[in-house]
């Protein structure tokens, strides 16, 4: 099994948004990671051409579509990440998990509204393929994005 390096720029950060996340869906992420091969655990939503990068502080969505440089290096631009860290507060397994989202441009309301639809369809998907087959491990490195 080989490891691939992935690397994904962090946009100047709009606008902050506190919310609380269904337990089964924070739940079913944190499935995820705990059965990954690497700190990382990498999600396709297809419907949207997105993936979603789940690592123990945040779950991060960027475009597969979209691919920035920045001083040399290339990466993929984050559109839209939900920052887990106030997870501790939470009293049980069943209680929702508060989070922060993080927003990069004005259309954050409606890729979060949407994500909330594609994210669960998607780690249905992935669930059923890591049942079947073992993918190939993948790790990300996130770097401040600055235009040229």
């Amino acid at each position: 099994m080989g490891v691939t390096t992935e690397t994904f720029f962090r946009p100047a950060e709009v606008a902050r948004e506190r919310v609380n996340l269904p337990a089964t869906l924070f739940n079913r992420c944190l499935l995820a990671l705990n059965h990954a091969a690497t700190r990382h655990a990498f999600i396709p939503i297809r419907s949207m051409q997105y993936q979603a990068i789940i690592d123990e502080s945040e779950i991060i969505f960027v475009d597969n579509q979209g691919y920035a440089v920045s001083e040399g290096q290339g990466g993929r631009l984050i559109v839209l990440p939900w920052d887990v860290a106030l997870r501790s507060t939470r009293d049980s397994l069943t209680a929702p998990v508060p989070i922060e989202i993080i927003y990069y441009n004005s259309q954050g309301h409606e890729i979060h509204r949407r994500l909330m639809s594609e994210f669960p369809k998607a780690l249905d998907r992935y669930e059923a393929i890591q049942r079947e087959a073992r993918g190939e491990s993948v790790t990300a490195s996130v770097l401040p994005f600055r235009p040229a």
